[in-house]
């Protein structure tokens, strides 16, 4: 049953363990016969677990942290590296991202550079990417993805640390199938209401939209990333951060006598050196 964009209110909106209000958004989103049907577009409120609130915690400040100018400079490197050495943010996408990113944690515009030009020298030979896999406490699904200049030295690591907080490595292709590539958009309120962002991501091509406390997390297909950050950015919304991430396609219920274990392997993980982005299934 179809029903009005403008009349979708808060009461249609429960906690994401227990309902999803799934809507689907019609092409001329600014007409008058702009609808939403139970298909597509998902607009959740995160839930209360341990886990979730564990989570929750560490969002986007320590998403920013985490990411040292060592890291963020090979991931230039690298981007570049993908784009061919095209080493225009403009007519490279990655690139753009990640030296949005590294601007977020003020890295000095020397440092991006150097990363740039090492990407177009013999040094950017030295760099590679690794994706490791392997199950946490719980048998949660993790995804670890690396760049190094010594995959012996980064392989060992990977690996002691899952075995030191409750882990294990796990064979190419065991839990990559759990995940998908996406498009992930991450908004501050700013005094808007959570209705409002929700129909302008709508309107700018989201696929789903979750709540989180003082923000609201916009997904979208991996090719429209950037289509939809420049519109959500012209409506006036305040982006804390994006990029493209892997998420699960589903999640897994976690006790809270989980919870701090799972989260203390995740951190641990991102805190190596050569370790880029961390993911998992847990719910």
């Amino acid at each position: 049953m179809l029903r009005s964009a403008q009349k979708f209110s808060r009461s249609a909106v429960r906690k994401q363990d227990s309902f999803k209000p799934e809507l689907s958004v019609a092409q001329d989103a600014n007409s008058e016969n702009f609808h939403a049907s139970p298909q597509f577009l998902i607009f959740s409120m995160s839930g209360h677990s341990k886990w979730a609130t564990i989570k929750r915690q560490k969002s986007v400040n320590d998403q920013k942290r985490g990411q040292s100018f060592t890291k963020l400079a090979n991931a230039i490197t690298i981007a570049v590296k993908e784009g061919g050495g095209i080493a225009d943010p403009q007519a490279n996408f990655k690139l753009r991202l990640a030296i949005e990113k590294a601007r977020e944690i003020n890295m000095p515009k020397e440092n991006i550079e150097r990363a740039i030009s090492r990407a177009m020298g013999k040094q950017s030979d030295e760099l590679s990417q690794l994706t490791y896999e392997g199950f946490g406490p719980s048998g949660v699904a993790f995804i670890v993805e690396a760049v190094t200049d010594n995959p012996n030295r980064t392989t060992p690591q990977v690996k002691s640390m899952f075995e030191k907080y409750g882990g294990s490595m796990a064979q190419k292709g065991a839990v990559s199938y759990l995940f998908t590539t996406v498009g992930k958009i991450v908004l501050a309120k700013n005094g808007r209401s959570p209705d409002e962002i929700f129909l302008l991501a709508a309107e700018s091509g989201a696929e789903d939209v979750l709540e989180e406390e003082d923000w609201v997390v916009v997904f979208t297909k991996p090719e429209m990333l950037g289509a939809v950050k420049e519109s959500l950015q012209k409506k006036g919304l305040l982006l804390e951060n994006a990029g493209l991430v892997r998420k699960p396609l589903t999640t897994v219920p976690i006790g809270d006598e989980f919870a701090e274990k799972i989260m203390d392997l995740s951190q641990k993980l991102e805190a190596l050196d050569d370790v880029q982005n961390v993911y998992t299934n847990a719910g």
